[in-house]
């Protein structure tokens, strides 16, 4: 093959990219492509990571003789126009789960198909691709429960992490338009790689940390995952044999487990996915919005919704407590809930972000669907001293110890925090 065009979609790397290597091999120049697609919704804090994601990619694409080629429109209808533009015999991209994904690829495969190019998939933004474990006979075409699948996950052989290409050639004569510049980025492959080498340390401690709020010993490599920063299947790769890997590993699954139900059930954003959940919600305005603030009057809970507001980022406890709140305590819809962490999420993932949101309303695959979390005993156990309340919640700075999870029993209430909701 003489000219492949690669197009990235949640796959922003060099380094095992399944894609990116097969085109490397198997053409004689190559032609990176990502498409801003204007129909993708996007909060500003996912936008701005988009960028320094790619600007990042661009860079370590011009180390090895490329470039990234950006354009505005139509994925499917700008990459089959490249393709033709550069006389492209054929296009990769990775397969991905959600409705958007899904539709991309079947329109990019009639595209292909119109102009005679060819079009192959590729894995790379899970560990285990969906639909490659199923359960036995009678069970049906994806895993409904976590554990098992977990166990069917470990015993899946997985494929072999490719190395980053060592060197690539665009065509000639590209047009400039093509090609855009953007300041040095905080997001991208290159940072994300110095993040996990330098998160590794803490891995044998993570089992017995990552709950900590305060503490914040979390890897906080989602972000990266979500953009294909990082191949999900290398960092399995990277803590492998190390001691506490197997905590941090059952994450990666669950990451998987989200992106195997989506792929089954691409509804997952809008319809409960248990077909016996009962859904009353509250038509509750003022107190969504006061959830949206951080201002419930619920000190652990304000903490996570003011951190998701200031980093676009939340502790993975935090969020768990902030959604058990709003779904089983003011019994406000969770799609309202995972539709606002969907818009401020460095990570948003409709896999994950609604997976997990239907999990704590009790509509998903929790096998206990009238769980709650107590966001009082969950403060004490998680944040026993109060520090990840204080660090988020400066009206609470001055309250000591684990009194500031429960100002409302102090003796005078502090100066500008809110009394707890009443429905």
């Amino acid at each position: 093959m003489k000219v492949a065009v690669v197009l990235f979609t949640r796959d922003l790397r060099v380094h095992d990219n399944p894609a990116l290597s097969a085109a490397a091999r198997a053409a004689e120049r190559v032609v990176p492509l990502f498409v801003h697609d204007p129909a993708l919704p996007a909060g500003d804090n996912r936008r701005r990571f988009l960028l320094e994601c790619l600007t990042d990619l661009k860079a370590s694409l011009r180390q090895r003789g490329a470039d990234l080629v950006e354009l505005r429109g139509d994925p499917a209808t700008e990459a089959v126009r490249v393709a033709k533009a550069v006389g492209a015999e054929g296009i990769g991209v990775a397969a991905d789960v959600s409705g958007y994904a899904r539709d991309r690829e079947r329109r990019l495969e009639r595209a292909c198909a119109d102009e005679r190019i060819a079009l192959k998939t590729f894995p790379g933004v899970t560990v285990v691709p969906p639909g490659a474990v199923r359960p036995g006979s009678g069970g049906g075409e994806h895993y409904k429960v976590f554990t098992p699948y977990w166990r069917a996950w470990q015993a899946q052989r997985w494929r072999d992490v490719e190395g980053a290409p060592r060197k690539l050639r665009l065509p000639d004569d590209l047009p400039a338009s093509w090609f855009k510049d953007r300041p040095a980025p905080t997001g991208g492959e290159s940072a994300a790689r110095r993040r996990l080498t330098a998160w590794l340390p803490q891995l044998e401690g993570y089992e017995d940390n990552h709950d900590a709020m305060a503490a914040d010993k979390t890897s906080r490599l989602s972000p990266y995952l979500h953009f294909g920063c990082l191949s999900p299947r290398e960092v399995a790769a990277r803590v492998d044999g190390h001691p506490g890997a197997e905590p941090f590993v059952r994450q990666l699954c669950w990451r998987d487990f989200y992106h195997q139900v989506l792929f089954a059930f691409p509804d997952l954003r809008r319809k409960a996915y248990r077909a016996s959940a009962e859904e009353h919600w509250r038509d509750e305005s003022d107190a969504l919005q006061a959830w949206r603030e951080g201002h419930t009057g619920v000190p652990i809970v304000d903490a996570g919704m003011r951190q998701l507001l200031a980093e676009g980022w939340m502790h993975n406890r935090a969020r768990l407590i902030t959604a058990s709140y709003l779904t089983k305590h003011l019994n406000v819809d969770w799609r309202a809930g995972g539709d606002h962490f969907f818009d401020l999420l460095l990570d948003g993932d409709v896999a994950n972000n609604y997976g997990n949101w239907q999990w704590v309303a009790g509509t998903g695959n929790d096998t206990k669907p009238y769980r709650r979390f107590n966001p009082i005993r969950q403060a004490h156990r998680f944040d026993p001293v109060g520090d990840y309340v204080r660090r988020y919640v400066p009206e609470l700075a001055d309250v000591e110890g684990k009194a500031v999870h429960e100002p409302w029993n102090l003796p005078e209430p502090p100066p500008g925090y809110p009394a707890p909701l009443k429905l």
